[in-house]
């Protein structure tokens, strides 16, 4: 199995600026898997969180990723959380490309998820509520892009 990115948690600074406290953070836990045979690495909650039908909730995990060049991490709801509740991300699939690591936010990743179910959900402190999977991705032929990251979440649209 080749490694090709390493997880940390953003400075204390940053997720600050979230708007989350200094204690929350310290008790961030960084993604892991569960088994050997895991393909994703689970997330966990930094806060208890409360999700009635149809409400939406943005999670500051306090995590950033370096990933190597060539792959990507893609962010899904834990498979039991979507079975079980209907809980999807916002924006289906969470996209982390290798550059938002040197973005100004520190590459702070942010999960926004809806309960699209009719049952209310908790998701404990240190309870897994998403997983990401790294996958490795192409460029065209014909690619020429020269444009470096500066912005956070939702930036690389202004680069045009």
């Amino acid at each position: 199995m080749e490694k090709v990115a390493e997880f940390f948690k953003v400075s204390e600074k940053e997720f600050l600026n979230s708007g989350k406290s200094a204690d929350v953070l310290s008790g961030v836990l960084l993604p892991r898997r569960a088994t050997k045979g895991s393909a994703g690495y689970d997330f966990f909650a930094p806060e208890t969180f409360t999700l009635a039908p149809r409400e939406t909730v943005k999670i500051a995990t306090g995590v950033r990723v370096k990933i190597k060049n060539g792959w990507v991490l893609m962010i899904f709801p834990r498979s039991g959380l979507g079975f079980k509740y209907r809980l999807t991300l916002d924006n289906t699939v969470g996209v982390i490309d290798s550059d938002y690591f040197n973005a100004e936010n520190e590459g702070h990743i942010f999960i926004k998820m809806t309960n699209c179910g009719d049952k209310t959900l908790t998701v404990e402190k240190g309870k897994a509520f998403a997983q990401g999977v790294f996958l490795p991705f192409g460029i065209t032929e014909s690619d020429a892009c020269e444009i470096t990251r500066v912005g956070g979440f939702g930036s690389t649209d202004k680069s045009f």
